[in-house]
């Protein structure tokens, strides 16, 4: 799926660890994201998924480790050069963390006003063109997110990650809370936005058709580290407990059924 042919890593973890108090999270984690592929992270609950994903992102610092991307290390990068790379993400988190205040439009218009400084109405006139890339009808523009269904606030949220042109798409449980149909419907967004964008896709998820329908490879977290990052059907055959649980029970064989009908249309 991926096409990335140099395998170039956007992204660099080595050594990552991440302690609260007395508590280890992370010891001496180690994983890259390459230039134009679909990596999901999965592991079971406590592993640190979210927290990985706001180390990476800056928003949290780790105790120990470096993470560079596009070869800096942020944690040695002045502001003005952090606030650049920041700038190559698009962040899309689990609840979608949409401005209850504004209209889908203004919430995917902010950061254009903010970090690109456009005019309101360049801003609006844009976010209606991210909202269209997000498959969101333009009925939904100037409503407020709880009027929103599930599916629709994951769509503004997404518009709202790629407002600004990312080069890395970082995504918390995109497909969590919604129905088999919105869910695959969002899982081939993701892959169109890919190919059409050339983006590299970080992706958080527990959704076993997501896996197996746009993962270019899968990074197990468990012993407070990635155990296994490498085509799902490697990952699947790894010899470890959690992981055979996880692929070989009834929602796994389930979701290799469903994987394996697609690719024989």
């Amino acid at each position: 799926m991926s096409r990335a042919d140099d395998r170039e890593a956007v992204i660099q973890v080595r050594g990552l660890c991440n302690r609260f108090g007395a508590q280890s999270v992370h010891e001496q984690l180690d994983l890259d994201l390459y230039r134009g592929e679909i990596l999901s992270v999965v592991g079971g609950s406590g592993s640190g998924k979210s927290v990985l994903l706001r180390s990476i992102i800056g928003l949290r610092r780790p105790n120990e480790g470096t993470v560079k991307v596009f070869g800096q290390d942020l944690l040695e990068a002045n502001p003005t050069e952090r606030s650049l790379i920041e700038r190559r993400f698009g962040v899309l988190f689990q609840k979608g963390a949409l401005f209850s205040s504004l209209t889908v439009t203004e919430n995917v218009a902010l950061p254009l006003i903010e970090h690109a400084g456009l005019s309101r109405d360049d801003a609006e006139h844009l976010a209606g063109v991210k909202l269209a890339l997000a498959g969101l009808p333009q009925s939904a523009a100037d409503k407020y997110p709880a009027s929103l269904s599930g599916g629709m606030i994951k769509r503004a949220a997404l518009a709202r990650a790629l407002a600004l042109d990312p080069d890395i798409l970082f995504l918390d449980e995109p497909t969590a809370g919604l129905d088999p149909i919105g869910a695959a419907a969002f899982d081939q967004l993701i892959l169109t936005l890919r190919d059409a964008l050339g983006l590299s896709v970080f992706l958080i998820t527990h959704d076993l058709d997501t896996l197996y329908t746009i993962s270019d490879r899968v990074a197990v977290l468990a012993q407070k580290k990635v155990l296994v990052a490498a085509p799902i059907d490697e990952v699947a055959g790894y010899d470890e407990p959690w992981i055979h649980e996880y692929f070989h029970g009834p929602r796994g064989r389930a979701a290799l059924d469903a994987a394996s009908a697609l690719k024989e249309k």
